[in-house]
């Protein structure tokens, strides 16, 4: 099993980032692509169309998500991986802490990629545009 980190600070308050992840239509919003879900110990999510599926495991409001986190790309029989992400203002926003942990051999490169290219860049640009229309 292999994990990874990824930190990136998002324009936004750790609330609103809170309430995008775990909310299904505000995550679609935020990613750009549909998902679903809401803010629930033991809920089930979806993201990505599908792509990405788990449960939330524990919930701190505005602080911490904790979720059990699959990919298509995982092997039917291979256990959940383990998504953790912290949040905690800072100038300029909320730096977002992902440790994503308990992956299968040989793909924690290819998701800190992803996490980057599909979640944080798109995140940036989404709260920079709230942001501005405010």
């Amino acid at each position: 099993m292999e994990k990874m980190t990824v930190k990136v600070i998002i324009p936004a308050t750790a609330e609103k980032i809170y309430n995008a992840w775990l909310e299904g239509r505000k995550h679609g919003e935020m990613t750009g692509s549909k998902a679903t879900g809401y803010a629930k110990v033991g809920k089930a999510f979806t993201a990505w169309d599908g792509y990405i599926s788990g449960k939330n495991i524990e919930l701190v409001n505005d602080k911490r998500i904790v979720q059990a986190w699959r990919s298509t790309e995982f092997d039917e029989n291979a256990p959940d991986s383990k998504l953790e992400v912290i949040l905690k203002k800072v100038k300029g926003g909320t730096e977002v802490t992902l440790n994503h942990s308990e992956i299968p051999e040989g793909q924690a490169a290819g998701y800190k990629k992803r996490w980057i290219d599909f979640y944080f860049k798109p995140m940036t640009k989404y709260f920079e545009e709230k942001a501005k229309s405010r």
